[in-house]
């Protein structure tokens, strides 16, 4: 890639690239050349912003993941006998394994 000048692009600069490139009808490859921006990046950039709509501002860095589904809380780990209720929890994992979970 010798004789590219290299370009740093902010956040909405590759927003913007990524959009560019969803209307060219190109290869990822075509289009990088044109642009002058190495595939590796396009890849990389692409993954962190994913094909989102242009006016979705979520941050790259420090993206939490989503919370799990059917999530049970159980309270504290540490409470005194007299105030935690007994649970007892039942989960079909499929396939014919069951999970048995008793607090006491």
């Amino acid at each position: 890639m010798s004789g590219i000048r290299r370009q740093r692009r902010n956040l909405e600069g590759w927003r913007a690239l990524l959009a560019r490139f969803a209307c060219s009808g190109q290869t990822v490859t075509a289009f990088c050349q044109h642009e002058s921006v190495s595939v590796a990046s396009f890849y990389r950039w692409r993954s962190l912003l994913g094909p989102r709509s242009a006016g979705d501002h979520v941050p790259v860095a420090g993206a939490l993941p989503p919370e799990p589904a059917g999530f049970v809380d159980l309270g504290p780990l540490i409470a005194t006998e007299s105030s935690r209720p007994p649970v007892e929890l039942h989960l079909d994992l499929g396939g014919g394994l069951m999970l048995h979970l008793v607090r006491r």
